[in-house]
């Protein structure tokens, strides 16, 4: 059985933004609008084969390998390396140069 009744809804208030962390502290409502600390460096470069490429490690920093890209597609590369042989590579760890 339900009990209908034409008492209104009450509206839920806004709550208050929570304390910050410390003096001059960012408020989140203003942290959710910056830009993602890191992206991907490849983004938007297509690699082709004979391209020249650097590898890059965590957050992006170069590793010093240097290598040529023997075939590609949207996803990974077939790099041949300077130093050692050839390795299967996600695209967003490498940079061309």
């Amino acid at each position: 059985m339900s009990h209908s009744t034409n008492k209104p809804i009450p509206k839920l208030r806004n709550s208050p933004q929570p304390p910050l962390s410390h003096a001059g502290a960012v408020p989140d409502s203003d942290r959710a609008k910056r830009p993602p600390l890191s992206e991907a460096p490849g983004t938007g470069q297509e690699l082709t084969p004979g391209d020249r490429v650097e590898g890059l490690g965590n957050f992006g920093k170069p590793t010093g390998e240097f290598g040529t890209v023997e075939r590609a597609n949207e996803e990974d590369a077939v790099v041949k390396w300077d130093d050692d042989g050839r390795m299967r590579i996600h695209q967003p760890s490498l940079k061309k140069i």
